[in-house]
């Protein structure tokens, strides 16, 4: 158990040193401690860290017993000395540890934070180049698409007045059909009155017809 913890702390001292300095190695520490907090990296890291809360505790606990049974007893046998100082160097070994793990991820936030604030400022700078560039070599664009705004604004008069003239002869026309139509309507009831009068005559001339044919029958 002490030699795992050992191991454990020693491969979290060398993890420091690693995110401390900017070499190669410390891309690939951020990868795998990016890789550690995705997907169920985080609660795993969080169940062993209360298992090694719950052994902390444990440890301290037991020291404390040894203490007050040797405060019973007047004095410390030599296996209670040997247990009290085990439990001791554990519970150190886990707090270091917890201690180092909560250091680890405190500087793998803050140099993802770095990262991304110097990326702004990297956008930023050459963004505010960019805007100086355009401003010292706007004057000859601006220039340009100002007269090119002005054809095009003539271009476009041209073609309303066109479409307001083709609008009047249109209107001319319309009112001209209109009076045409009306003149058309008067002479078909014009026409229709004929028709009927004409009608009303031939009915006429059909009765005296079939009113004689039929005296000279009876004749």
């Amino acid at each position: 158990m002490i030699q795992l913890l050992f191991t454990v702390l020693g491969l979290e001292m060398v993890l420091v040193v690693v995110l401390l300095f900017k070499t190669p190695l410390r891309k690939v520490a951020i990868l795998g401690l990016d890789r550690l907090k995705r997907g169920r990296g985080p609660v795993m890291v969080k169940t062993v860290a209360a298992t090694l809360m719950m052994v902390l505790g444990s440890s301290g606990y037991s020291i404390i017993k040894i203490h007050d049974r040797s405060n019973e007893m007047g004095q410390l046998t030599p296996t209670d000395q040997v247990l009290a100082s085990r439990h001791l160097l554990e519970s150190s070994l886990m707090g270091y540890i917890l201690f180092l793990a909560f250091v680890i991820d405190r500087l793998h936030h803050y140099i993802r934070e770095l990262r991304s604030l110097r990326k702004s400022i990297e956008v930023t700078t050459k963004l505010n180049r960019a805007l100086e560039e355009a401003k010292n070599g706007s004057s000859e664009t601006q220039e340009k698409e100002i007269d090119g705004l002005k054809e095009e604004i003539k271009k476009l008069k041209s073609q309303l007045n066109a479409k307001e003239e083709e609008v009047k002869s249109g209107e001319a026309s319309s009112l001209a059909l209109r009076k045409q139509s009306e003149g058309l309507l008067l002479e078909y009831d014009r026409l229709l009155e004929d028709n009927q009068h004409l009608r009303s005559q031939l009915q006429s001339i059909d009765l005296k017809l079939s009113h004689s044919d039929s005296n000279k029958k009876d004749t």
